[in-house]
């Protein structure tokens, strides 16, 4: 009996180093872990399958970012599919994702899918495919929404109701600016609508880059912040075709004069602040988000400067 013991755990422990070897083999032994998605599972070519849904920000960008570098280092990867399911998010992390993206597109060509919604900063990161990519749009798809928001509560009135005053210790005039307890001073409205303005020609500079047929002038006018329908936006230049996820991978297919290809896509194993953020229950559904009322006081005079459709207060992400 011990005999047969002894041999049992050395079974176990040798399929255990075997799987093990296997799924290093597969998938290497750091996260992001590749899976297979659809096509071929023996095929050679692969395509990378890149979906860049719910809010744009941390820690999500940064999984984003390096599913984005194990693409550009796997020669077998011929092209990405880019899916755009975004409200979009904060700029700094949005034009990360465009910046690395437009890096990518000079080695793999790029073609981008967009679901239920691809606004604001959803769209800006669907541009760094660049003026090559097609960009297809569902027939129920809402894009656009170019613009930029800084989210502030005014909440001076109340605070006069209620006896409450803010008197921080500061070293300089603007170091508590937009400080929800006190009127906005026009000084203070004037510098961040310059710093503002600045993300907006930023993204103005984007789509011209991206879409190639589209000057500047062209898309100023479209950059009211306004959402637009699949057909409003192939009206407007916004995006070249309407059609799903197949008929854009499709035509990265025909672009790469591939028929037999291995899509697959990259994963992160579930850690604590997934847990916390409810991702590993529900995947976030069109941009929706949870609100945080204790983290909505805390952060109310923090600045965000964001590319992003409405604007949800204590906003968390449900899911990447």
């Amino acid at each position: 009996m011990r005999i047969l013991v002894v041999l049992l755990m050395a079974s176990l422990l040798f399929n255990v180093a075997q799987l093990a070897a296997f799924r290093d083999y597969a998938t290497g032994s750091q996260p992001p872990f590749e899976r297979f998605h659809s096509g071929e599972l023996t095929a050679s070519d692969k395509i990378a399958r890149l979906e860049i849904s719910g809010i744009i920000m941390p820690p999500y960008t940064d999984r984003w970012l390096k599913a984005i570098d194990a693409i550009e280092k796997d020669d077998k990867v011929r092209g990405v599919l880019m899916i755009v399911d975004s409200p979009g998010g904060l700029v700094a992390d949005s034009h990360q994702i465009y910046s690395r993206l437009k890096k990518l597109r000079g080695k793999k060509p790029i073609v981008v899918s967009m679901k239920r919604l691809a606004a604001s900063g959803g769209y800006y990161v669907a541009m760094g495919g660049g003026s090559e990519v097609k960009i297809f749009a569902e027939p129920t798809t809402w894009t656009g929404s170019i613009g930029v928001i800084m989210p502030r509560y005014n909440l001076a009135e109340l605070a006069k109701t209620w006896g409450v005053k803010s008197e921080p210790l500061v070293t300089g005039p603007m170091k508590n600016t937009l400080d929800p307890l006190q009127e906005m001073t026009p000084e203070e409205r004037q510098i961040w609508m310059a710093i503002l303005d600045d993300a907006f020609q930023r993204f103005v500079e984007v789509i011209v880059d991206g879409r190639g047929k589209l000057t500047a002038d062209q898309v100023k006018p479209l950059a009211t912040g306004q959402v637009y329908t699949a057909n409003q936006a192939l009206a407007n230049g916004l995006i070249d075709a309407i059609g799903d996820e197949d008929d854009a991978l499709n035509s990265l297919k025909s672009q790469l004069n591939l028929t037999n290809v291995r899509v697959i896509q990259y994963d992160f194993p579930i850690g604590v602040l997934d847990l916390v953020l409810g991702s590993s229950s529900a995947q976030q559904e069109g941009g929706n988000v949870k609100i945080d009322p204790l983290a909505t006081l805390l952060e109310a005079n923090v600045p965000r400067a964001m590319y992003l459709f409405g604007w949800h207060p204590g906003l968390t992400h449900a899911s990447p």
